[in-house]
């Protein structure tokens, strides 16, 4: 029973995490858009916002891979940080001079990598754990020769 509850929970994480994601990528289309445009054509333009939230995507799948597997994803992770500064760099540059505004601006990339941190918690919660090999054979020492 504890069981299902893990995981229905995690489910409706994952799927409440889709819609923030998909959401925050709405919001941030036309700014990415509008930064990319006067040095663009307007064919390249269109699918601009695709190199920030792309690399985005395929390291979270990384993450999401690593997590079911239980591995790390050290680099992965990084690739997900520097692609939601970015995203949100641009946003906020974008925004008018206001705290409000470059705040608003920047919650949709900042609610993506939360939303996503937290659903690689609950997977990572509803595996169990694993049992760890040992690295190394468990060899006793040769016993001393002692003179005497």
């Amino acid at each position: 029973m504890l069981q299902t509850v893990s995981v229905c929970t995690a489910a409706l994480a994952a799927v409440i995490v889709s819609m923030v994601s998909v959401y925050g990528g709405m919001v941030t289309y036309a700014p990415l858009r509008h930064a990319a445009g006067p040095r663009t054509s307007d064919e390249v333009v269109r699918w601009w916002p695709l190199l920030v939230y792309g690399p985005w995507m395929v390291a979270s799948l990384s993450v999401l891979r690593a997590a079911f597997h239980q591995r790390r994803a050290v680099h992965s992770w990084s690739v997900i940080l520097l692609f939601s500064t970015i995203a949100m760099t641009l946003c906020v540059a974008q925004a008018p001079r206001t705290f409000s505004d470059a705040a608003a601006a920047a919650l949709p990339a900042v609610a993506a990598l939360a939303c996503f941190q937290q659903l690689v918690r609950q997977i990572t919660l509803t595996r169990p754990p694993r049992q760890a090999a040992p690295r190394h054979r468990n060899v006793t020492a040769p016993p001393t020769i002692t003179s005497g």
